[in-house]
C-alpha cells in the first residue's frame, strides 16, 4: 500500500460529537417542549385546573413525607453545589479538562439564569377561573439546580462513566423535584419545565465539551466497563417511559370521567399520581435519551 493510501481522508476517524444537528435539534426540541409546557399547564383552564389539582392532592396523598423531603430540600442548594463542585474540581486537577470544567460552570450558570428570567420576568400566569396562585412558578429553581449540577457532572466525566452518571444524576434530579411537589413547593409542570430547561443547555454544552474535548471523549463502546453498562440506560429508558405512559394514562382517564369540581377535592387523588409520575417520567427520559446520545457521538477507540 503506498503512502499515499495510508493517508487518506477517507480512512480517519470522525470526531466526538460527527453529527452537531443531533445536539442542536435536541436542543430545540427541549425548547419546544418547554414552551408548550408552559402553554397548556399555565396559559389553559385545563391544564391550570389539573396542575393545580395534583398540587393540592399532595398534601393529602402524601402528608408523611412532607418533613423528610422538607430537610432534603433545605440542604439542596448547598449539597448541589458541593457535591458538582468537588466533581468538577477533582475532574479538572487530576486531568486537566478546563475547557470541559468551564463548560460545565456555563451549563449551570446558564439554565438557572434561564430559569430565573422565565419564572420571574418573561412567563406570567392569567387567571383562568381556577382557584390559584396568582403568580407564575414555573420553572423550579431547586429542580433547576439539583438537575444542572448533575448534568455538569455528566458533561465532565469520560463516556464509560457516562451512562453511570445518566443514571445517578437523573435519579438525584427525579428525587430532587419530586420533593419539590410532595412539600408543596412547586406543580408537577414547574418541575417538568425545569428538567426541559436543563436538557436545553446540557445538549448545547455537550456539543461543546464533545468538540474541545476531542482527545478523551473515546471509548470502548457501550459495555467496555462497568459503568457502561447499557443497564444503566435500560433504567432509565424503563423508568422514563413507564412514568410517562402512566402519567398520560391517569390524566386521560380523570378527563374522560369527569374531574372533581374543585381542585383537590377528588375522593382519589389521581391528577396527583399522574403528576408524580410525569416528573418520573421526563427527568429519566432525558436522562436516557441524553445517554444514549453522548454515547453514539463519542468517537471509538482505535483497535
Amino acid at each position: 500500500m503506498s503512502s499515499r493510501q495510508s493517508t487518506n481522508p477517507c480512512t480517519r476517524r470522525p470526531p466526538a460529537a460527527r453529527n452537531p444537528a443531533l445536539f442542536l435539534l435536541g436542543s430545540l426540541l427541549c425548547a419546544v417542549a418547554l414552551g408548550w409546557t408552559y402553554w397548556a399547564f399555565v396559559r389553559t383552564s385545563t391544564g391550570q385546573f389539573a396542575d393545580e389539582s395534583a398540587w393540592r392532592e399532595a398534601g393529602f396523598a402524601a402528608p408523611d413525607s412532607q418533613q423528610p423531603f422538607l430537610r432534603f430540600l433545605d440542604s439542596l442548594p448547598a449539597l448541589s453545589v458541593l457535591i458538582a463542585a468537588g466533581v468538577i474540581l477533582f475532574v479538572t486537577l487530576r486531568r486537566g479538562r478546563w475547557p470541559a470544567a468551564v463548560i460545565a460552570l456555563g451549563t449551570i450558570a446558564g439554565a438557572n439564569l434561564t430559569t430565573q428570567l422565565l419564572k420571574n420576568f418573561l412567563l406570567d400566569r392569567p387567571d383562568r377561573g381556577v382557584p390559584t396562585l396568582d403568580f407564575n412558578s414555573l420553572p423550579s429553581g431547586h429542580t433547576t439546580l439539583a438537575a444542572s449540577a448533575a448534568a455538569a457532572i455528566f458533561l465532565v466525566v469520560t463516556p464509560r462513566w457516562r451512562p453511570l452518571a445518566a443514571a445517578a444524576g437523573g435519579t438525584y434530579a427525579v428525587a430532587a423535584g419530586a420533593a419539590t411537589f410532595l412539600n408543596l413547593w412547586h406543580r408537577p409542570a414547574d418541575v417538568v419545565a425545569a428538567f426541559l430547561v436543563v436538557g436545553v443547555w446540557t445538549l448545547l454544552g455537550g456539543l461543546l465539551t464533545m468538540r474541545f474535548g476531542n482527545d478523551w471523549n473515546v471509548w470502548d463502546g457501550f459495555g467496555g466497563h462497568w459503568a457502561a453498562s447499557k443497564l444503566w440506560l435500560t433504567f432509565c429508558w424503563a423508568a422514563g417511559v413507564a412514568g410517562l405512559a402512566l402519567g398520560v394514562i391517569l390524566y386521560l382517564y380523570v378527563q374522560m370521567i369527569g374531574p372533581a369540581p374543585v381542585p383537590g377535592t377528588a375522593s382519589i387523588p389521581l391528577f396527583f399520581w399522574s403528576g408524580l409520575s410525569m416528573i418520573v417520567g421526563v427527568g429519566f427520559t432525558l436522562s436516557a435519551a441524553a445517554g444514549c446520545l453522548f454515547g453514539h457521538q463519542a468517537r471509538r477507540r482505535q483497535a
